[in-house]
């Protein structure tokens, strides 16, 4: 198997290719249906109807090279019908950014969340999100807003870059030896900030690989969620009684 085939995903999801047009028909829709909405070039935040009891940041995957928080605006669903407000950040693409500067985008992202919502954060995020949120656990990234985050569940997430060096997407990501260890979580200590990585049973032996490698490196929570492929693995999100979110929300 080659590199480019690990990591590849819709070419091994039956109808791959569509669910890209699902989620943005599935987004537009839930879009139209809200009015307690703030969209901004910094990406969405959904607030509930009654009280609110904290906020879930959801951050988008695609390799960090595609994807938008528009894309996935109905995952606010399950958050929302629990009482919990639902943002979803921006950040800039490769090749128009490193990871290491989205890395920093997303943790800046947040701060503006945290400063605009009360209460506590649990933050999520699929594949390259993943990686993302992962990275917010770890030591370097502590931020003022670091004790307010009650859980980071990363799914299917890329906890070591190294991997993906050697793969045709690297000539628009550009990772070199020295970002893949400083912007791999499995390389660097967590902050006392309950983990969990949750991933799909029936996804690329590789991105298996990965959630573990995230659980051995930090002995956090892992999940294995039956036969769920990497597409319809953030499927919990829109459902407030899922164990996602019973994990997510713990």
């Amino acid at each position: 198997m080659t590199p480019d085939q690990a990591y590849a995903n819709s070419a091994f999801i039956p109808d791959g290719e569509s669910f890209y047009a699902m989620w943005e028909a599935k987004a537009a829709a839930f879009r139209t249906a809200q009015s307690r909405t703030r969209f901004s070039e910094q990406g969405e935040i959904y607030a509930p109807k009654g009280p609110l009891r904290g906020t879930v940041v959801f951050v988008h995957g695609g390799y960090w090279s595609a994807g938008s928080p528009s894309m996935f605006s109905h995952l606010a669903a399950g958050a929302l019908a629990a009482g919990y407000a639902f943002a979803l950040p921006s950040y800039t693409l490769a090749p128009d950014a490193r990871i290491r500067d989205i890395t920093q985008q997303i943790a800046g992202r947040i701060g503006e969340v945290a400063r605009a919502m009360d209460g506590p954060l649990y933050l999520a995020g699929h594949s390259a999100g993943g990686h993302l949120v992962a990275r917010m656990a770890c030591a370097d990234m502590k931020a003022d807003w670091s004790p307010r985050v009650c859980r980071i569940m990363a799914i299917s997430p890329l906890s070591d870059l190294a991997p993906l060096m050697e793969t045709s997407m690297n000539a628009t990501l550009g990772i070199d030896a020295q970002e893949a260890r400083a912007e791999s979580p499995i390389h660097h200590a967590p902050q006392d900030i309950p983990v969990t990585a949750w991933v799909g049973g029936g996804e690329r032996p590789a991105f298996l690989d990965q959630a573990k490698w995230l659980h051995d490196a930090w002995g956090c929570d892992l999940t294995v969620e039956g036969e769920k492929h990497h597409f319809d693995v953030i499927e919990g999100l829109e459902d407030p009684t899922s164990a996602m979110m019973r994990a997510l929300l713990k």
